[in-house]
């Protein structure tokens, strides 16, 4: 059973296991100083990161970076995290190292020590994410911690979706534990990971890289501590976490106090899934509640309110103060609530696993309900969740199973200034993996990667395109693919008068698929998957005609949708055998763009 749950409606509660410290006051620290140190902390932190993926085995840590690195004080805090990581797991990591140091005092720990967790309501929310945190110590004291949180190739139960009724169903739960003991691996654990796991090789290689970066970070801690004279870190913990509190603080303070409100749709497991939420903005302050979202579903698809409050904290300093540091400081004007047993603050035994696929959804709410204060500093609504999809099968050339986790996203929602981004993680930045890296790995031939085109929504700017692939097997056996994909139902909805994305897509020799279940395959078959559009911002017979020129050229938009969506008639001038279409092939036809403007309903 997880501890009491870290409280996130005071921004320095404490419960009966876990105390955070008050805010601190700035102690006096040069400035210069101060940027070398800060400037100096964030390479280490990159470089426990590159540590991290340059060891690991699996390719969902290795090249689709779904992983979170940090460097915290001896209290605790995170001070700063390396350049790559997800909302989703550096948020939770920070708040997961409070169980983690509540199950294991400071005081039990030895050198060679490292915890470890996959606890959804201590951590990120899903079995699949192991946190691993290492104590730093110099002369025989803790001066700091390292830690990080990764996406298991796998985890055994059910194959990664979202049919499970319990979390019971979806693999292996690791309580607060050590990975490793002064030094020496917790063989027993390793060998009830290995026994329960479909790819033991990577999980538990990942496992060994996860310890590993985090020493990699330590040591370089203790060499800039040495180099600078530190005796601890705590006191520039304590400046740097003062002044990204101040600045989000003072971000905060530049909006109207009121309160703001918004719904988004996913499309759920049974039955669609609702997003409310209410932010009230109170001098420099912010109350976020999630009350009127759907109850807790019985699939699993629910979200723990770790995961919830990390992606809302993000939202807020992404829409108003992006570059604050990210760190303890810029959680405290931030209060995340949500009712206990709903959608997005789910209670045991709650099936967790595809929670991404509703918990992505609240960055986009709350960007909605800010949208009421400031539209133009916001986006418009885009794919949101990433696509994560499954695969297995027989690798012929090896004749041994395969499974494979791929990752692809949709278009990002437009800006008021600019167009939205193509095949762009928001608000997870995940990386794909190459295709030749899938087809060297697997039984998988991607056999067609490319842009949708009519996918970004209409606007004064543009939506984002999502992307279209088509999969098939080498193999003469069976294979499958579990899909967990959202937006096929709701589309990203437009800001100021900008039209919708495209939904996305999922199907089998054209036969639409049931996303977030395994589905078998037989040889030869073609799956189609393709991520959404993001929707478009402003009025879309607003945006220049050189611009809807440009799209049709590019094969952004096609010419009949730049005709009924722009107002904009584009002819094509060359012959429908030529094989390359160049610029001066293409006119406006100004008399009929003039009409269709004109008469525009």
């Amino acid at each position: 059973m997880p501890a009491e749950p870290y409280r996130f409606d005071t921004p320095s509660s404490s419960d009966a296991a876990v105390s955070v410290a008050e805010p601190a006051a700035p102690p006096a620290m040069d400035p210069v100083t101060l940027e070398v140190l800060w400037n100096r902390l964030l390479s280490v932190a990159n470089e426990q990161q590159a540590a991290l993926m340059r060891t690991a085995f699996s390719t969902v840590v290795r090249e689709s970076q779904d992983l979170a690195c940090g460097v915290f004080d001896t209290r605790g805090q995170m001070m700063a995290q390396s350049l790559t990581g997800t909302p989703g797991h550096i948020n939770p990591l920070a708040t997961g190292v409070r169980h983690l140091l509540a199950a294991y005092p400071p005081e039990t720990l030895a050198p060679g020590d490292v915890l470890i967790t996959n606890d959804p309501w201590m951590t990120s929310g899903q079995l699949n994410d192991f946190t691993v945190l290492t104590p730093i110590f110099r002369d025989g004291q803790i001066v700091a911690y390292f830690g990080n949180l990764c996406h298991a190739a796998d985890i055994g139960g059910q194959v990664f979706s979202g049919e499970a009724g319990e979390i019971y169903e979806e693999g292996l739960r690791v309580p607060v534990t050590k990975l490793f003991d002064r030094g020496e691996p917790n063989q027993e654990l390793l060998k009830i990971v290995r026994a329960n796991v479909r790819l033991p090789d990577e999980t538990v290689g990942d496992l060994y890289a996860q310890a590993a970066c985090n020493d990699v970070g330590g040591r370089a801690l203790l060499t800039m501590m040495d180099e600078f004279g530190l005796e601890s870190i705590d006191p520039l913990s304590d400046e740097i976490i003062a002044r990204s509190e101040k600045a989000l603080r003072d971000a905060i303070r530049e909006l109207p106090d009121g309160v703001y409100t918004h719904e988004v749709w996913s499309d759920g497991f049974e039955e669609p899934i609702r997003i409310a939420v209410a932010l009230t903005v109170r001098g420099d302050e912010i109350d976020i509640d999630f009350a009127g979202s759907s109850p807790q579903s019985g699939r699993g698809i629910n979200v723990v309110l770790n995961y919830t409050h990390g992606y809302a904290s993000f939202a807020i300093k992404a829409a108003i103060a992006p570059d604050v540091p990210h760190n303890e400081g810029a959680f405290r004007p931030v209060h995340v609530t949500a009712p206990e047993g709903s959608i997005l603050n789910c209670v045991e035994p709650a099936a967790v696993a595809a929670r991404h696929l509703v918990g992505h959804f609240v960055p986009s709410a709350i960007f909605g309900a800010l949208a009421q204060a400031f539209p133009e500093r916001l986006l418009a609504g885009g794919a949101d969740p990433i696509w994560l999809s499954v695969w297995r099968g027989i690798n012929p050339r090896t004749s041994e199973p395969f499974m494979s986790a791929i990752f692809q996203v949709g278009g990002t929602g437009a800006r008021a200034t600019k167009d939205g981004l193509n095949t762009t993680g928001f608000p997870s930045g995940v990386a794909g993996v190459p295709a030749e890296v899938i087809e060297s790995l697997t039984g998988l031939v991607q056999s067609r990667r490319e842009l949708r085109t009519d996918s970004g929504g209409a606007g004064e700017t543009r939506g984002g395109l999502g992307q279209a692939t088509d999969w098939w097997y080498r193999g003469e056996g069976p294979w499958s693919v579990s899909a967990m994909i959202d937006r096929t139902n709701f589309a990203a909805q437009g800001f100021a008068g900008g039209g919708p994305g495209a939904m996305g897509e999922f199907s089998v020799d054209g036969r639409r698929l049931r996303p977030k279940t395994v589905e078998a395959l037989a040889p030869g078959q073609v799956v189609l998957l393709a991520p959404p559009g993001g929707a478009g911002f402003g009025d879309p017979f607003q945006r220049p005609v050189e611009a809807v020129l440009a799209d049709v050229v590019a094969g952004y938009v096609s010419p009949d949708a730049a005709a009924r969506d722009y107002g904009v008639a584009v002819r094509y001038l060359g012959t429908e055998d030529q094989l390359v279409r160049l610029p001066e092939h293409y006119a406006v036809d100004e008399e009929e763009t003039a009409r269709l403007r004109k008469g525009r309903p």
